[in-house]
């Protein structure tokens, strides 16, 4: 059982930047690819950013340019770098951790909100 804790959300304003970090324990955490989702109200979790367990990335559309993610093996970390972020971008981001299908873990979330 994997258990992932998000931390750094909070209120910005437009354009600026945030980090956003997910701590994982109780897997081994190399193994699994991580990946950042976020749900906007009314709207369907959707995929922000994955890293798989080798470092290869890919991003949505929406952010590609705008945000980073990464990750420490050493650590249990996983990070999103989100800069020059919209209003848009205002919704929960979940931690997610993926290794086989039965094996994929949720963090709670943690509210980003672009807002000036």
């Amino acid at each position: 059982q994997v258990q992932l804790v998000e931390s750094g959300g909070g209120l910005v304003q437009p354009g600026w930047s945030r980090r956003l970090s997910c701590l994982a324990s109780g897997g081994i955490f190399s193994n699994y690819a991580m990946g950042w989702y976020r749900q906007a109200p009314g709207k369907q979790r959707e995929l922000v950013a994955r890293i798989k367990s080798g470092g290869m990335t890919n991003y949505a559309d929406s952010v590609k340019g705008r945000f980073t993610i990464s990750r420490d093996n050493v650590k249990n970390m996983v990070y999103l770098q989100m800069n020059s972020l919209k209003p848009e971008d205002t919704a929960v981001y979940y931690c997610n951790a993926y290794w086989a299908p039965g094996a994929e873990y949720w963090g709670r979330g943690t509210q980003v909100t672009v807002s000036s």
